[in-house]
């Protein structure tokens, strides 16, 4: 019984996504950092728990509404839904109870406009974006939002508004998340297009595909800039920023021109995963 239930508690962990869960965590607890003031440490750990669980409860509800799509593809197919180690309605309601726990703890752990941020953000990603990702490309920019509210939560918490650098933080991790997936979407095509899932690669094509990448991440690098006269970056982010910024326009830019694009794709996967954590680490100098 022990070994079941310790099993059972890892599959729940897992339609968290721990990773995506953990960088959000981790970008809300820059957006509280960065924000002026001095939150106390009740209100940080509030915040940081009700942006765990609000993504949590994303994720779970997403896997749960895509359990039938996530069984068609390598990538997801190991999943405890669509591999059958959970019943589906362990995961809905798992979803449920943490957004249950989640939202009051933001709204009234924090103040009302982080609660109202934090719904919306949920019911974004789970009742429009989850079901568009079979209908329309667009589907990409507008689980974006939510997925770049976290910092935007963070900052929120501690000021109880909406300034001119939270919304450049958000806007980082927006366009950092469209080029990120748009990899993912050039080097898995294939799956996705047997899943039935709609992605700009397949109706629009791997060279327009690639040009969209290179114009988002020059958006990308500019607004990273921006941070620095918004007054939340230093000389030292300035100089690791442009750096960053050079290596992923050059990369970006060689893909125009490489007609290998899975390997290409590849990499820019890569090279994504370590700049958002490397850039907002260096707001911290």
């Amino acid at each position: 019984m022990q070994f079941v239930a310790g099993q059972s508690m890892r599959e729940l962990v897992l339609l968290m996504k721990p990773r995506i869960t953990l960088l959000s965590v981790a970008t809300a607890a820059t957006g509280l950092w960065l924000a002026p003031g001095s939150p106390s440490a009740s209100l940080v750990m509030l915040t940081l728990v009700g942006t765990l669980l609000l993504v949590g409860a994303a994720s779970t509800l997403n896997m749960y509404f895509e359990r039938d799509v996530d069984g068609l593809m390598a990538r997801t197919r190991n999943r405890p839904l669509p591999a059958g180690r959970l019943q589906p309605r362990v995961a809905f309601w798992f979803g449920i109870g943490q957004a249950l726990v989640a939202i009051p703890m933001l709204a009234l752990g924090t103040n009302p406009l982080t609660g109202v941020l934090g719904a919306f953000s949920l019911l974004t990603y789970v009742w429009i974006y989850t079901p568009l990702k079979r209908k329309t490309v667009l589907s990409l920019p507008i689980g974006a939002i939510p997925g770049a509210m976290p910092p935007l939560l963070g900052w929120t918490a501690a000021t109880a508004q909406i300034e001119l650098p939270a919304l450049l933080l958000f806007a980082v991790v927006f366009f950092w998340q469209l080029p990120h997936f748009l990899a993912i979407a050039l080097f898995r095509k294939g799956e996705y297009v047997a899943a039935g899932l709609k992605i700009m690669p397949a109706v629009n094509g791997e060279q327009a595909t690639k040009h969209a990448i290179f114009v988002i991440l020059v958006l990308q690098v500019l607004v990273t800039l921006l941070l620095v006269p918004a007054g939340i970056g230093g000389h030292g982010y300035l100089i690791g920023a442009s750096l960053l910024g050079a290596i992923m326009l050059s990369f970006g830019y060689s893909g125009l021109h490489r007609p290998a694009v899975d390997a290409w794709a590849r990499k820019l996967f890569i090279l994504s995963v370590i700049y958002l954590p490397v850039l907002f680490a260096l707001l911290f100098l």
